[in-house]
């Protein structure tokens, strides 16, 4: 009998810990890399039919919703940039964003074509 109750009490301590450190995916911070926009795109549309302009803070992720606000953090120089997702891409394996010349330019240095970066959720549209 007291066996069976320790038992039953490890077991609901071992089931409530699991809820309690859960995460989703939407939680999670993520590391990838980003490289940024080429003046060449300014005045085009994006995929969600906004004018891509390289003066705002903004970025492209392949599966992430239009509306998106991501935290991005330069993991070099742990600068920060909030930006908004307004593109689909970037369509190279190795990277998760490409950021507007103004996001890339507050965090890193645009002499260098790519920068590790986590990035995070923010906002949800």
């Amino acid at each position: 009998m007291m066996k069976r109750g320790i038992l039953l009490i490890i077991m609901m301590i071992s089931t409530l810990g699991l809820f309690s450190f859960k995460t989703t995916a939407e939680d999670a911070k993520k590391t990838s890399f980003a490289s940024f926009y080429h003046d060449k795109f300014n005045g085009k549309k994006t995929a969600s039919g906004e004018v891509f302009s390289n003066e705002k803070l903004t970025a492209a992720n392949r599966t992430l919703p239009f509306g998106t606000m991501l935290k991005v953090t330069n993991l070099r120089s742990g600068k920060s940039v909030i930006v908004e997702i307004n593109d689909r891409g970037p369509f190279h394996s190795s990277r998760a964003l490409d950021l507007s010349k103004a996001a890339y330019q507050t965090i890193g240095d645009p002499r260098k074509g790519t920068m590790p970066v986590e990035y995070e959720i923010i906002e949800i549209d």
